[in-house]
This record gives structure tokens, sequence and C-alpha cells, in this order.
């Protein structure tokens, strides 16, 4: 099916024009006996005029044609319909427009090739209905672009997939029986592009022609509902709108920068002079600290004060942070004598050899304020398990009393990973509901979690505060007076004891 063929007398004829392009009818060339000498522009073998069903008049081969490009090409009704609706709105919009024109050295076809009278443009209208890739679309496109001709590819169909590859143009029918322009013509609103009122295809192909409307890669979003399309259709005007945009956009991100800049360095300042000051606050609280100590040590100076010290390291955990410390740090360390100071937060105290205090074991959240906040923030804090340094930073965050760079945490035991092939929460080796020996039912008591509320343990951890002095008690059967008098607190759960206690050693 072709609507382009050679008259031996005529010369080119068209059947979708009117008078064929030669000032003859239809009539002369279909139905007629003999047959008009009509030959294929391309391959030169006879045609005969032929009317479709739906009344458009094609040429076809006569049989026997050779392999020739136009007798392949089996394209649809369809497809040559849109072919000559793209014809006559370039004819309407003022240039002249030829059907199945080829390229010289047969690199390329156009559909309709319209052209400048004037010569001074060429543009290759093709219609594409069939399914393409955006590979072979782009391909052809360069292949006429080499040659100096410029194109823009139309189909109706509702989401053609290679749309926006190159230069096209979505097209629908309207209510009155014309085509549109559905897709691929935009508009740049104040910051993005955006549908403009609907064109006809004679419209637009006028404003083609003169340089109205041209072919842009949109830099910024295309607003929903357009999809985001690498070419579009848009006047001139509007490609140095998003110019302007860009410029106007690029400057703001500046001015943004350059106020993140200055934020980010009053805060740094900020933030070094709060880092200064602390360092200076930690510095002083250090320095009391190993004056404490030195006087605690100058007033157990005797024999008893060294079995006192030598009885402090069979405490519970103290000498596994020792070995850490010595272990990690590389520091020899013993248990401080001004354990009792406030200072520690009801910690244990780990002295240097140079008795400058390098460490602080076990540490309880609910004394840390003032004179032991200063302290401890710029310390090593050592605890038994990850878990009780992780009830220590929950309850002083509870608190609102965190450093301003969190606190320095160890642990001594690292947990026990569970062995493969057993289930979660069975100890490795022994029947489940079976713990083996007193420290197995020890560890198979789960400790209880920060509730809130007054301690439910069932093995408390019990320290007391008295004339601001930590002292570690135990629960007891009867209420004792220091029991009357003061509350004790748990160091596992954190929550108050509201059970009878008293004091131990």
């Amino acid at each position: 099916m072709a609507f382009r063929a050679m008259h031996a007398e005529w010369g080119t004829v068209f059947a979708h024009l009117p008078d064929l392009g030669c000032g003859q009818a239809w009539e002369a060339v279909w139905k007629v006996r003999p047959p008009a000498p009509i030959t294929c522009a391309e391959c030169r073998h006879p045609m005969h005029a032929k009317t479709s069903h739906s009344g458009l008049k094609f040429f076809a081969h006569a049989p026997h044609a050779p392999d020739c490009e136009i007798a392949r090409q089996g394209e649809s009704e369809a497809h040559h319909l849109l072919k000559l609706e793209l014809a006559n709105a370039a004819r309407d919009a003022g240039a002249h427009a030829e059907l199945e024109v080829r390229a010289p050295d047969g690199s390329w076809r156009a559909d309709v090739l319209a052209t400048d009278p004037a010569g001074s443009w060429r543009i290759a209208l093709e219609a594409q209905l069939s399914p393409i890739t955006a590979a072979d679309v782009t391909a052809r496109t360069a292949r006429m672009r080499e040659d100096g001709v410029a194109s823009c590819w139309f189909s109706d169909r509702p989401r053609p997939p290679w749309l926006g590859t190159v230069p096209s143009i979505r097209l629908a029918t309207a209510d009155g029986g014309g085509l549109v322009v559905a897709e691929g013509m935009v508009k740049f609103t104040g910051s993005g592009w955006s549908v403009p009122p609907g064109a006809t295809l004679t419209d637009f192909l006028r404003w083609v022609f003169t340089g109205k409307v041209v072919s842009h890669a949109p830099r910024t979003t295309l607003h929903h509902p357009l999809r985001q399309l690498a070419h579009v259709w848009t006047a001139p005007q509007y490609t140095a709108a998003e110019d302007t945009y860009l410029v106007e956009e690029d400057r703001r991100q500046r001015e943004l920068e350059e106020q993140r800049a200055r934020y980010q360095a009053k805060a740094a300042k900020k933030r070094a002079e709060t880092d200064k000051k602390n360092a200076a606050s930690r510095r002083a609280a250090l320095e009391r600290a190993t004056k404490a100590e030195a006087d605690a040590r100058r007033l157990h100076g005797t024999p008893a004060g060294a079995r006192w010290q030598a009885q402090l390291m069979t405490r519970r955990g103290l000498r596994q942070a020792v070995d850490h410390l010595a272990r990690e740090h590389g520091i020899t360390a013993t248990a401080g004598l001004s354990l009792n100071d406030r200072r520690w937060a009801g910690g244990t105290p780990l002295i240097g050899p140079d008795g400058v205090p390098v460490a602080v074991l076990d540490p309880e959240s609910a004394l840390v304020d003032g004179e032991a906040f200063r302290l401890l923030a710029g310390m090593l804090l050592v605890f038994e398990t990850v878990k009780d340094a992780q009830r220590f930073d929950r309850n002083t965050r509870r608190r609102r009393k965190i450093p301003i760079d969190g606190w320095r945490m160890a642990y001594t035991v690292a947990p026990a990973p569970e062995p493969a092939g057993k289930p979660a929460g069975k100890p490795a080796g022994k029947p489940a509901g079976k713990p083996a020996g007193k420290a197995a039912a020890k560890a198979a008591v789960p400790r209880c979690r920060p509730t809130g509320g007054p301690c439910r343990c069932q093995e408390p951890e019990l320290s007391v505060t008295i004339s601001g002095l930590p002292h570690p008690a135990e629960p007891a059967d009867r209420m004792t007076p220091a029991a009357a008098l003061y509350t004790a607190s748990c160091r596992a759960c954190g929550g108050p004891y509201d059970k009878p206690w008293r004091r131990t050693a």
C-alpha cells in the first residue's frame, strides 16, 4: 500500500490528492482499460490504483513484485490514514508535504517530508503506530539528522513507550473529529512544566514550522499528570523562563548553603565553647576527687586501712574491672578509699598508680547529680554487663542527666552467644528446666526491667543514701530503725524498695 507512484506521462502522482498532484482525476487511473501506466517510484514494478472498503485511495504493486521496501512495509490502513492527516495538516500549515520520501542513499525513509517553500528547512513527520524500541527511534532520528533533516514522531496510541525519547507528540481525536495534541507539548509555570491548552495538529505544525514551538530537553519537573519526558515541545519564551528559574533557584540554594554554613559555624563555635567549659569543669571535679582520695588515704593510712582496701578488692565485679583496665587500657588500678564520698554516685572509684581516679565501678543513676555529674561525665564508667550499662544510660536519660558527648562506658562480662542449634534462652548442654548448681539457678532468674514503680526483683540489689552517702543494704524479715526513716532503692531496676531492709557491712 502506497500513496505515491510514477505515471509514464504525468510524472509523480499522489493517491491522496484530489487531482493526483498533476491536474488529473482519480478515475483517470482507477479501473481503466488498458491499465494506467503506473509504476513504483522505487522498484519501477507496475502498480494498480485501488480503493479500500473504507474508501481510502492508494496504489498497490502488481503480482510478482520484487523485494521492494514499499512492498515489504505492509502498513495498516490506520498508519496510512495518520500519514494522510500529517500531510494535510502540514500543507494547511503552509509547508510543502510529500509522502514516503526516501533519502538519496536509501539510509532513511520519511513518512511525510514537510519542506519550507523557500527551501530553508526540512522536517520529517513520522507516523508510528506499531511497536518499536526507543533505540530504533533514536537511531532513525539520528540518521535523518545527519542529512540535515529534523524530525517529529507522532502516535495516537494511549501510552507509546518511546514518547519523549526523541522529539515526539501523542495525538488524540477531538470531539469534532480532528486531531489535537494530547501529550508532548508543555508550558513553564512557576517552578515546573504543566499542560497547556489543547492545540490542533495544524496549529502545532504551523508553530513548529515558524519557530514558535521548539524541541526542548526539560531540566525541571513535569507536573502531574504529565509523564517525565526527556524531550518536549514548548515555546522559546518558556525555555527562557526555565533558565531564569534555574538561575534564581541556584542563587537561592547558594544562599541557603551559606546560611547553613553560618549556622553550622555558629553551632560549632558554641559547641567548642561548651566543650571548653565542660573540660574545665570536669578537670576541676577530677582534681577535687583526687584530693578527696588523697585525704582518705592519709586518714586510713594504717594497717586497718590496708585491710579495708584488700577487703574492697573482694567486692562483686571489682577484680574484673581492675583486670579490664589493665587489659584494655594498660592501667594498674586499685579500689579507692573515698568510695563513701557522694561524688562517686554510689559507685566504687578505681585509682591509678599516681593517685588519680581513672574509672568508676557501678555508679547509681539515681545519685548522679551536681558534683557527681560533673565528675562522672569525664570518666570511664565500668559495669559488669552491657545490660547494666544500658540501664544506667536509660535511667539517666529519663532524669535528663546526660553529658553533651554521652557517657564513656565499658562492661567486663561479654554477653554469651547462643550455641548453634539450641533454642534461644536455654543454657547450652543443660536440659530445659534443670539448671545445675546455685549459679545456674541464679542465672535462670530473670532480672526485673525498670517499670517506674516499686522494686519487684526476686533478688534485689539494695542501696540506701544516708546523710548524703550511699550504703549497701539487703532485704530483712522485719522493719529496722533505718528502714523506718529512709527508703532504699534497687540498683537492678532503679525502683524504690517498700519492704523491710537492713544495712550490710
